[in-house]
């Protein structure tokens, strides 16, 4: 005897196959995700310093080297204009400022005049290129141990000209030739007078080289204050006006300026170096306090610009779905994700 079937028996099997996924479609292959590229971390601050010219005074910047250092600030490119140029050009061939101190007391200013009758009484210049030159072994620019860049003048053009390549002493040379003390200095096509015409103290060009963070050695003359008492002295209070202005606009874009107080030194007191230097390290000594603040000031904007960059993103946000009911009361279903 046949056993009744209940009645809908058949539905059974169906539901049973619904429920297994048997009509479900297959789930799509993982996409593959790209490798994230490692963020590099923040490079470390590159500092440069930018030597004024101005003669004699120049031996200050020795002053300011020797206090950077002995804080544990180290320009890693240098630029010079005159006679920022001369000690500049020691400091990149890997001098360090006691090396250069000593240097400074053994000169012996006579041997880098060579006058010439001929032109009007004008130093030539050459035995200052040939100084630097034995100086720094005839090493060019490209083989010193830091950039290095010396600004001088086009006379034809007035265009300021930063070397930093070829002859070292040419270079300074260049950058040194005082108007009216020195002959121009012609190399190639061009001739060169002093770079302190169009940029006294040559932050621009420390930039150049890649500096982040600049810090200016201002020595150039500032006005008396009083009223010449000849033409030649009206004529040289204007030109250190004039001087005075442009540097200020440049000045400007440093991060921290120096100013050794070396106004009552003359250009041609090769006497007072040492005073020079003590002067370069007192002014040293009085901005290093916001040089520490402004340069660690960098740092923690690099810092954080970095932690941003790794910053874990933040998680997707669920997808909303929604049940799709159909076929035999919702029994059949599945879900649709928008």
């Amino acid at each position: 005897m046949t056993p009744l079937r209940p009645r809908f028996s058949w539905l059974l099997p169906l539901l049973l196959l619904a429920g297994c996924g048997g009509n479900t479609r297959p789930s799509p292959p993982p996409a593959a995700v790209a490798p994230v590229a490692p963020v590099p971390p923040p490079a470390p601050v590159k500092v440069g310093i930018a030597l004024g010219g101005g003669a004699a005074k120049g031996f200050a910047h020795i002053g300011v080297i020797k206090m950077l250092e002995a804080n544990g600030i180290q320009p890693v490119v240098v630029s010079g204009t005159s006679a920022g140029s001369v000690v500049g050009a020691l400091y990149a061939s890997g001098m360090d400022p006691f090396q250069m101190q000593k240097q400074a007391f053994a000169l012996d200013e006579t041997k880098i005049r060579d006058v010439r009758l001929f032109s009007g009484g004008l130093v030539q210049g050459q035995a200052l290129q040939d100084y630097v030159n034995d100086l720094l072994g005839g090493r060019p620019i490209e083989k010193l141990k830091k950039p290095f860049a010396a600004v001088a003048t086009q006379l034809e053009t007035g265009e300021r000209t930063v070397f930093v390549r070829g002859n070292v002493g040419q270079a300074v040379r260049a950058s040194s030739s005082i108007p009216g003390v020195f002959e121009p200095v012609v190399i190639g096509k061009a001739t060169y007078i002093d770079g302190g015409v169009v940029s006294p103290v040559p932050v621009d060009a420390a930039r150049q080289l890649g500096a982040d963070f600049v810090i200016a050695v201002d020595i150039s003359s500032k006005a008396s204050g009083t009223r010449p008492g000849s033409m030649l002295g009206i004529v040289n209070q204007s030109i250190t006006i004039m001087g005075q202005k442009l540097g200020e606009q440049e000045l400007a874009r440093a991060d921290v300026v120096v100013r050794p107080r070396v106004n009552e030194i003359g250009p041609a007191d090769f006497e007072q170096k040492n005073n020079a230097i003590l002067e370069g390290e007192r002014a040293a000594m009085a901005v290093m306090p916001r040089i520490r603040e402004k340069l660690e000031q960098l740092r923690r904007q690099r810092q954080a610009a970095y932690a941003a960059k790794i910053a874990p993103a933040a998680p997707a946000r669920p997808a909303e779905c929604s049940d799709e009911g159909f076929r035999l009361g919702k029994l059949w279903g599945r879900k649709k994700c928008e």
